[in-house]
């Protein structure tokens, strides 16, 4: 009987183990074949140094009116029409929202749905308090050891003016496109868009355009912070998370510290964030996550390659293992953390007011009704009220992958980052491409920036830079898509 049963279970491992041997061995290459291309001339040493006197320029954005930045955004005008003339020459330009401009370059095949390539030309603030831990001044724009430094050198005045520079050459090398181009530059993304990216595309709305394709920022050129794959990764965005605040506010008549009652606000509130983290919101390893390691599985080592091409089996174990870190973790569920709290104004008194903010970004799949019903089943407690605020951005649905326009972005970083494995992903923050959801079912987020280990603190953080080459690659991207994106042109 034993010897029975030891059989037949080495039968099914024998069995198993040659499923799991198979699907790996099948597990194919996703990665297309594309020719090689052509170049535009491109000044190296021009190009950097717009861009660096653009950095110079800071354009911040302010949440309040009164401390307009205007001044920076009129000079940074200034300085495009002066270093872009063909743009300005040949270009329709639109200053919308106050400061945000959108180029038009009109193509020749009215049937054509057009294309559009967007960036946003604020920064944020640096804290007066870390300047000194910089190794070049943030608004210096210097050019030291292979980069370019400074606020907004990768987020985004990079994408600005490598877009700039790519139309640029076109034009000065005859280029017309078919499909119109339109160019969207937004000032106030980092704290919203609503004036800036807003405004262009309720004016594209107003005029009844319907886009083929957007190209934002967002995800970046990877390098050796993918466990098992030894080429970079190219991660093209094609959703990402919504954004949900909720106030929890818990009230008491107050009192004497003396005679506390059983449970004070500063407990039941305590309590209620306790819940919240003890029970996050459930991983599902599926949607643009699951995409992106079918695409990359099959350049990883024999290991993670046979993990990747038997989800059906290590799915569960790799969830496990994603939700040890931070950043993987964000890749499969909504997240939720405490933000802010507030509560008590002296030693001696009991509060009679205490509250906090939790912070949401949520899942392709789910909504802000949804989450905000799971905070309500979770925390359970009347005495905590849960309020919304502002802003309330919903999850953006998926883009299609089996999309020409995601064809041609996909061709277009081959040819430009041939070293590149290039997969779909999510984006776990927030752009200003949400603004045109209602113009195009394909909207993508890229920027062919290389990040590694270390780079990722450099977006709002200390030595922001862009490497010379990284700059000048981008520029060539954005050059090879437009020329793609044209049906006839070679």
């Amino acid at each position: 009987m034993i010897k029975r049963f030891s059989l037949a279970a080495l039968g099914i491992v024998a069995g198993l183990s040659v499923v799991l041997l198979i699907r790996t061995a099948t597990f194919k290459s996703r990665q297309i074949t594309v020719e090689p291309i052509r170049g535009l001339p491109i000044s190296r040493e021009a190009a950097v140094a717009r861009l660096s006197e653009a950095i110079q320029l800071k354009t911040v954005s302010l949440q309040t009116p009164e401390a307009a930045n205007a001044g920076e955004f009129t000079a940074f005008h200034a300085l495009i029409a002066r270093v872009f003339p063909l743009i300005h020459r040949q270009l329709n330009k639109e200053i919308v929202g106050g400061h945000s401009l959108l180029f038009t370059w009109r193509g020749t095949n009215s049937q054509l749905k057009p294309m559009l390539l967007m960036a946003h030309m604020d920064v944020v603030p640096v804290d007066p308090t870390t300047e000194s831990f910089w190794h070049h001044a943030p608004f210096s724009g210097d050019i030291a050891d292979g980069y370019i430094w400074g606020r907004g050198a990768m987020d985004d005045k990079g994408s600005v003016l490598a877009i700039l520079e790519a139309v640029e050459s076109l034009l000065a090398n005859n280029f017309r496109p078919e499909r119109t181009v339109y160019l969207a530059f937004g000032h106030d993304e980092e704290i919203g868009g609503v004036n800036g990216a807003g405004k262009i595309a309720a004016l594209l709305r107003s005029r009844n355009v319907e886009l083929e394709s957007v190209l934002d920022e967002g995800l970046n050129v990877f390098v050796g912070m993918i466990s098992g794959l030894h080429s970079p990764a190219a991660l093209i965005g094609i959703a990402e998370k919504g954004y949900l605040s909720l106030q929890l506010t818990v009230d008491s008549p107050g009192g004497h510290s003396s005679t506390p009652p059983e449970h004070t606000v500063i407990g039941i509130l305590s309590r209620a964030l306790q819940k919240l983290q003890q029970k996050p919101f459930p991983a599902r390893l599926n949607g643009p996550t699951r995409e992106m390691f079918q695409f990359l599985g099959p350049e990883m080592s024999f290991d993670k390659k046979l993990v990747f091409a038997n989800l059906w089996l290590f799915g569960p174990l790799l969830e496990k293992t994603l939700a040890q870190s931070p950043l993987t973790n964000a890749l499969l569920r909504t997240t939720l953390a405490p933000t802010m709290i507030n509560a008590g104004i002296r030693d001696n008194v009991l509060p009679a007011k205490a509250a906090a903010v939790v912070n949401l970004r949520i899942m392709p799949g789910e909504s802000n009704t949804s989450v905000i019903e799971y905070v309500h089943r979770v925390i359970a407690d009347p005495a905590v009220k849960i309020l919304p605020l502002p802003p309330q951005v919903e999850p953006s649905v998926v883009s299609n992958i089996d999309s020409p326009s995601f064809r041609i972005l996909e061709k277009t970083i081959r040819q430009t980052i041939p070293a590149a494995a290039v997969a779909p992903a999510l984006l776990v923050a927030g752009t200003d491409s949400r603004h045109y959801r209602s113009l195009t079912k394909n909207i993508f987020r890229f920027l062919p920036v290389t990040v590694g280990r270390g780079d990722i603190e450099r977006y709002h953080g200390i030595d922001e830079r862009i490497s010379i080459e990284d700059y000048e690659r981008a520029i060539r991207f954005y050059a090879q898509l437009i020329i793609n994106s044209n049906p006839s042109k070679p």
